[in-house]
């Protein structure tokens, strides 16, 4: 478990690339007019406009980075490219030299690498990059789909379905709506949030694309089910299903000296006051209903920062699918087992709302290259705190804020709280 550390911690800013893929209008793919005219960004490429980005949005050295952590998942599958701390060196002149190290938790990777950052701060690091980055778009998407089953148990899950990942949450939305008699309209409405904030957003997958209750509550042709499993194939639609992305996201995480070393106070910064990270076995399941990993990490980052769950006014949480939303709500403490649907029915969870969560879109909205989304969500708390959202930014400037980032199944944890330093 985390503990309180007498050393400060801050996120100083950060930036997001364009998440990409197949539904974004400025993706390259075989039905696009520029097909064979241009290529989409390289694993390479959206990793360094990431980290030029947050150099430039917090105006820190780059020589002043003592030293760098990457989230990626399946680098070497999707692009045949291990070794990503030197490709995280790579990205400036100044970086040369630098300790840059690669993290791997499946889907929280991201949240890892933040982690990551957190200890080097309280170790006595002053000013540490961290980044994250996957391209996913290289292969179909049942090949896609076989290389992410990784972050399931491979040997004992992987024959479930040829989408493995959508057919385990299908088997957990199946178990979850028998539990608790959540229809499929409440999970439809997950969705309709989802891309009506995407819509607001410049850098998220789906900005063009709509959608409404009427198709998010219903398997049709414009939303079908397309699990082979028969027992699951009805719980899962397109619409319930994170996006298949390219991207990155990079922030600079720095001590007070750090802050200091960039010309800049708490109040240009959020700090970070606790954070949980809990990791669950591979090899068993439990209930389904219930998010327990992320409620351990919940529990573990509450209580580190002398935070209750009603304190935090923004979150982003992990929806890999639409009941995953649902089920981090609760687990994350904002609403009781089977009572996360009603927050969405009822608006709180809206960008107007009481308790605005995923502003940008989420991972179905905005994007999922796995290896970015923990580090793209500290950047998006960052951006509502500091009222940098745009055309989603909240009404007023939250002064608490949520992420939980999710590795697996609800394997592998990440829960970060943070407060508006100014």
């Amino acid at each position: 478990m985390s503990t309180a550390h007498p050393r400060r911690v801050f996120v100083l800013g950060g930036a997001n690339t364009a998440f990409i893929g197949k539904g974004h209008p400025d993706f390259v793919w075989k039905n696009h007019a520029d097909f064979g005219k241009r290529e989409n960004p390289t694993i390479e490429e959206h990793l360094a406009t990431a980290v030029a980005d947050a150099f430039t949005t917090t105006g820190v050295d780059p020589e002043r980075v003592d030293k760098g952590y990457i989230g990626n998942f399946v680098g070497e599958l999707f692009c045949q490219q291990g070794h990503l701390g030197a490709a995280l060196a790579g990205c400036h002149p100044g970086l040369a030299g630098k300790a840059m190290t690669r993290v791997e938790a499946a889907c929280a990777s991201g949240g890892l690498a933040l982690a990551s950052a957190i200890d080097a701060i309280r170790a006595g690091n002053d000013t540490v990059l961290v980044a994250g980055v996957e391209v996913q778009t290289t292969v179909s998407a049942r090949e896609g789909a076989d290389y992410l089953a990784r972050a399931s148990h491979y040997r004992r899950q992987r024959s479930i379905d040829e989408f493995t990942f959508p057919a385990l949450f299908g088997r957990r939305t199946k178990a979850y709506r028998e539990r608790y008699g959540v229809t499929e309209e409440d999970i439809g409405r997950v969705a309709v949030k989802a891309y009506a904030n995407a819509n607001k957003n410049p850098l998220a997958h789906m900005k063009a694309r709509k959608m409404d209750l009427a198709t998010a509550a219903a398997a049709g042709d414009r939303n079908p089910c397309f699990l082979q499993h028969p027992e699951y194939a009805p719980f899962i639609k397109m619409s319930d299903c994170s996006q298949v992305s390219d991207g990155a996201s990079a922030c600079l995480v720095v001590s007070e000296a750090g802050l200091r070393a960039a010309g800049k106070t708490p109040a240009d910064a959020i700090e970070i006051v606790g954070y949980g990270h809990s990791t669950a076995s591979l090899y068993e399941d439990g209930d389904l209903t219930q998010l327990w990993t992320t409620k351990a990490a919940a529990e573990k980052a509450y209580a580190v920062a002398g935070i209750v769950p009603k304190d935090v006014q923004v979150a982003e949480v992990h929806d890999c699918f639409t009941v995953t939303e649902l089920l981090m709500l609760e687990a994350v403490g904002f609403a009781d087992p089977g009572q996360g649907a009603a927050l969405v029915r009822d608006g709180v969870t809206n960008i107007d709302g009481a308790l605005p969560v995923n502003t940008g879109g989420g991972l179905v909205g905005f994007g999922h290259p796995v290896g970015a989304t923990g580090v793209k969500q500290a950047v998006e708390i960052w951006k509502q705190m500091k009222g940098r959202s745009g055309a989603y930014q909240m009404p007023s400037a939250p002064g608490i804020g949520l992420t939980a980032n999710m590795g697996g199944d609800d394997r592998t944890v990440m829960v970060t709280l943070y407060r508006n330093a100014g």
